[in-house]
């Protein structure tokens, strides 16, 4: 494995639903290849001090900018794993910033399985209940395809997904 990270110079960045695996692959990738991880909402929630569902309070536009500015800083990494947030794809200026030094990885995770394991309460996207995902996804799934360097689907073992990935950033 060794070698894998002397070939990575980009930042690989995760996209997807919410729900969809970027944070628990992020962590893998980062064990495996022990370099910077970032999960964005967590990076947010430092900045700022607050909780996601604490900065929601303040509305959706209120986070999209403080997202935003994350973004710009984040992005300034190098060979990196940056694992954003599900709407991240909502603000263009967040995918050029990211694509300057980044692969763009789409994690595509059939909604199905989503639904039945992602905990609502912690997403405000999602408070009014799994029927959200469905409509975030309506909204989102083409501009994830769009955006996205890659496009790997989760819907095995995440041993999977890994090695796709690690395929892929070399």
């Amino acid at each position: 494995m060794k070698g894998v990270i002397n070939m990575i110079s980009k930042n690989i960045v995760l996209i997807g639903m919410p729900g969809s695996g970027k944070t628990t692959i992020g962590k893998i990738l980062y064990e495996k290849l022990r370099t910077d991880f970032i999960d964005m909402d967590d990076y947010i929630e430092d900045r700022e001090g607050k909780t996601i569902p604490d900065i929601f309070k303040n509305g959706e536009d209120y986070f999209r900018k403080l997202e935003k500015e994350a973004v710009c800083e984040v992005s300034t990494k190098k060979s990196a794993i940056i694992s954003t947030g599900g709407g991240v794809i909502k603000n263009f200026s967040n995918i050029e910033n990211l694509k300057k030094n980044g692969i763009v990885i789409f994690i595509d995770r059939p909604v199905e399985n989503i639904a039945q394991d992602i905990n609502v309460l912690s997403r405000p996207l999602l408070k009014d209940g799994v029927g959200k995902l469905y409509e975030l996804l309506d909204e989102r799934y083409e501009l994830y395809k769009k955006y996205s360097d890659f496009q790997v689907e989760n819907n095995g073992k995440i041993e999977d997904v890994i090695e796709k990935i690690l395929e892929l950033a070399k």
